[in-house]
């Protein structure tokens, strides 16, 4: 921690924090200093337990000595390669090793550098894909009512949470919106898939009826959408709209960004539902957060396309200055031996039930309207303050960071996706601290 910092803990005005209330975290700092696999060590020397894998990212767990060491000895071989026209051998054998753990046919890698740029990343693919294929009237984009998809133009465009939209003008145009599939009043405390809803997924019927399919380019979803609250597909949905794309022949796109290794129990939640997209979005989990990468992964059919007219040609005029950067590609290495390695996604897969027993523990306390959870991924929604929306979640992350429990908050809903590395005594504390929490009315 800098001496600055040290002697006026409170002068913290340059950094315009990220989704953050800035005046009010400013008046009362929660700052991390350090950190080691289950837990964070503040600034004033408190443990705190993650419950949260950092920010949906941290898979294996804090400051892995392979992925550490991973970063260590590239930054001192190969800082930094060009991506345009060279490369080096590490991000060529990242993209094999995820083309090794993605469904079937998804063959080919493109690199960004977090989830909002693997967004638009697959939004364009999408898009360019289509006019390679002769059809260049598909160029519309159908989204979903509370889906997150970052924060860059085409994300929040396709993306459904209105706060993240209303400041930002008109977006992109040709674009439409499939409801979401919260039903609380039929669905409320699932365990796993909800029963009802799957239904839903024919909305996308309606809206090809509208718009025709010829002017259709893809639809994306989140399998589980997160940060809008843990919404859980209800049993078909994903499935019929797999069935509606391909009759269609619109593209499917998944966000995979919070879901992605190892999260369900499998590499991929579509592997979890037995759905493979036409392409799959992916960054958080690949470097365990350490740091910033996303990948898109696309099947043959979609890079085969990009692939003709003279050699010496551009096939797809994108991409970033550090896409494939030699640090990250070796942190995206190191991570996906580490998940190999320690059987991390087999490890998800059996603590589960224990998490999911936990989690729904909490059923009976005061304002606790719903629980719902699917692989290691829970949520806990509270009955709104009149008046003061988000308040009551936000009282609870705060007394639970007093007291040794990071969570996240999303509206009045707590949302919690754990390190992989989770054990049951950790499990018990989580929700024993949340129980406390919560009884007291807050």
């Amino acid at each position: 921690m800098s001496n600055r910092l040290n002697t006026t803990p409170n002068d913290l005005r340059a950094f315009w924090m990220p989704f953050t209330a800035n005046r009010q975290f400013k008046k009362e700092p929660r700052l991390f200093v350090s950190a080691k696999d289950m837990h964070y060590t503040t600034h004033d020397g408190r443990q705190v337990l993650d419950a949260t894998a950092g920010l949906w990212c941290v898979n294996a767990g804090h400051c892995r000595p392979k992925i550490t060491e991973a970063i260590r000895e590239q930054a001192g071989e190969l800082d930094y390669a060009p991506a345009f026209q060279l490369g080096h051998p590490k991000a060529f054998e990242l993209a094999n090793r995820l083309v090794d753990i993605a469904p079937e046919g998804m063959n080919h890698v493109l690199y960004t550098n977090s989830g909002s740029e693997s967004v638009e990343t697959a939004l364009k693919v999408a898009l360019a894909y289509h006019r390679a294929k002769g059809n260049g009237s598909r160029f519309r984009l159908i989204g979903r009512e509370r889906g997150y998809h970052g924060v860059n133009f085409g994300g929040i465009s396709v993306g459904g949470i209105v706060a993240n939209r209303k400041m930002f003008g008109t977006l992109l145009t040709g674009v439409d919106h499939m409801p979401h599939t919260h039903l609380p009043g039929k669905n409320a405390f699932t365990r796993g898939e909800p029963e009802h809803g799957g239904d839903i997924a024919s909305e996308l019927e309606r809206i090809v009826t509208l718009h025709d399919a010829s002017t259709i380019a893809a639809v994306i979803v989140e399998p589980v959408a997160g940060s809008t609250g843990v919404l859980i597909p209800p049993k078909g949905y994903l499935q019929k709209l797999r069935e509606i794309c391909t009759k269609h022949g619109i593209l499917l796109i998944f966000d995979e960004v919070i879901t992605g290794f190892g999260r369900m129990g499998t590499p991929f939640a579509a592997q979890y539902y037995g759905v493979t997209p036409d392409i799959m979005t992916t960054a958080k989990g690949l470097t365990n957060g350490v740091i910033p990468m996303g990948a898109v992964l696309v099947t043959s059919e979609i890079h085969d396309a990009f692939m003709n007219g003279p050699e010496h040609l551009i096939e797809f005029m994108h991409g970033y200055t550090y896409s494939g950067n030699p640090i990250a590609s070796a942190a995206g290495l190191a991570t996906l031996e580490t998940y190999r390695e320690e059987g991390l996604f087999e490890r998800a897969r059996e603590i589960a039930p224990y998490w999911e027993e936990g989690l729904h523990s909490l059923k009976d306390l005061p304002n606790v309207i719903d629980i719902r959870n699917i692989g290691l991924i829970g949520a806990i929604e509270l009955d709104p303050i009149a008046g003061e929306p988000t308040r009551r979640a936000f009282s609870a992350f705060l007394k639970a960071y007093e007291n040794g429990l990071l969570i996240r908050t999303t509206g009045d809903i707590i949302a919690m996706s754990p390190p992989l590395i989770v054990e049951k005594h950790h499990i018990d504390e989580i929700f024993g601290k949340l129980r406390e929490i919560l009884k007291n009315n807050i």
